[in-house]
């Protein structure tokens, strides 16, 4: 009788957590699939899913977007935002949609799931193609800092708050937030020269329907750091394991996107490969808005 009550209350538990997860397919079940995993914590898939997602099915592929349990419109004031729950959310996705292999798609922070997705679950990955994703953490966060301490070098309060920023303790939300503050300042997020063409992409995004339920949770990255160990991670060990496996990476990144040194990317270039990887000119962290033709053309070459 008590295993059947705690099998009744494991089946109510994922269906709750069915019901609280935001998602949605665009395309044709019968092409490739293609999962997008959004940045953050405290990110969401609406810009993506605004922008590009019909626009990368159709060019063949089946494009499921999701918000993350506790994070933009899958809300969840009990998420543990740990990477094991990260995990049971992609693997909810796979099971709604019918899945049994995908090709993983990650942006920004999503880069970090998705490599740790892919070594775990590697039987249920296609191909894993990191776009402006972190992979090596505390080395953006280095690069960050030293850019700004030439940038600023001749402003007293800014320097006295990169050494505050360098005080804290690296493996906290404060350490986070206040370097990609700083990145923020130096306009490292921000595409160079924008183009008419994306420009419109953010003035028709802005003015519909996904920017209104752009909500973030600002105590995601709180709760991240409270409830997961591994919060500042170096990805490139696994990502050399999972190419060993025969998993095929991909990576494409902004020329313009501040937060990664000319090191990174060439590491990055290294593991992918030279036929894999792709630089964008005047492009930033957000490419698939900056420059979105060139993004969905390295999409629909390597993943079709």
């Amino acid at each position: 009788m008590k295993q059947l009550l705690l099998l009744l209350f494991s089946m109510i538990a994922s269906a709750v957590q069915a019901q609280n997860l935001y998602s949605k397919a665009y395309g044709s079940p019968k092409d490739t699939p293609v999962i997008f995993i959004h940045g953050g914590p405290s990110g969401n898939a609406t810009l993506f899913e605004g922008t590009t997602a019909q626009k990368l099915a159709d060019k063949g592929f089946y494009v499921i977007v999701y918000d993350r349990r506790g994070e933009g419109r899958s809300k969840d004031d009990h998420a543990a935002m740990t990477f094991k729950e990260s995990f049971e959310d992609l693997n909810q996705i796979y099971a709604t949609y019918h899945l049994k292999k995908a090709n993983i798609l990650a942006h920004s922070f999503g880069g970090i799931i998705g490599t740790l997705f892919t070594r775990q679950f590697p039987e249920k990955v296609s191909s894993l193609t990191l776009a402006g994703a972190l992979f090596s953490q505390q080395e953006t966060y280095d690069h960050i800092l030293k850019e700004a301490k030439e940038k600023f070098k001749n402003d007293p309060s800014q320097l006295q708050e990169i050494a505050e920023i360098e005080n804290l303790s690296k493996n906290s939300a404060a350490y986070r937030k206040r370097c990609y503050e700083m990145a923020s300042k130096m306009n490292f997020f921000s595409m160079p020269s924008p183009t008419p063409e994306s420009k419109q992409l953010r003035q028709a995004y802005e003015a519909g329907e996904f920017y209104a339920n752009n909500f973030r949770n600002q105590e995601s990255p709180l709760k991240f750091y409270k409830n997961e160990s591994q919060n500042n991670i170096d990805n490139t060990s696994v990502l050399n394991e999972i190419k060993k496996r025969g998993i095929p990476i991909f990576a494409v990144y902004g020329k313009d996107d501040g937060i990664f040194s000319k090191k990174q990317l060439n590491d990055m270039k290294t593991i992918a490969g030279k036929n894999h990887f792709k630089i964008i000119d005047n492009c930033s962290h957000y490419l698939f808005v900056d420059q979105q033709n060139e993004f969905l053309q390295f999409m629909g070459e390597n993943l079709k």
